[in-house]
């Protein structure tokens, strides 16, 4: 069975720190990348952050850029995301996926987005 299962959320004042992990099993976690992304209450989901499956290419948000750093250990088949100095407006079912992501002719990244597999969410909530 393929799934991914997010883990590491929970309260936390404004001003502190949460890292969330998400462990991939029943398909070859290195061959994808891996992405997270949240959902707020009464808001669309958003992407927050990926990280490719073996060079480390990785992209953020621009929300999120200076306080949150995704990384990933293909042995654990687990992608992390170290998020610091949290604000309120970060509160969220976090949620990890497989991601695609689609470059052009000329190598740049042009975009990427939520793929195949998806986790069931972890809830962040940051408290002023």
């Amino acid at each position: 069975q393929r799934q991914l299962v997010e883990s590491g959320g929970g309260l936390v004042q404004s001003g502190g720190s949460l890292r969330l992990s998400c462990v991939g099993s029943g398909f070859t976690f290195e061959n994808y990348a891996s992405g997270w992304f949240r959902q707020a209450p009464g808001k669309e989901r958003e992407k927050v952050s990926f990280i490719s499956g073996s060079d480390g290419t990785t992209r953020y948000t621009d929300s999120v850029k200076g306080r949150f750093t995704i990384s990933r250990d293909n042995a654990r088949n687990t992608v992390y995301l170290q998020m610091n100095s949290l604000k309120p407006e970060d509160t969220a079912v976090y949620y990890c996926a497989t991601v695609t992501v689609e470059y052009s002719d000329f190598g740049e990244l042009l975009r990427w987005y939520g793929a195949d597999y998806w986790g069931k969410g972890t809830l962040v909530t940051v408290s002023s």
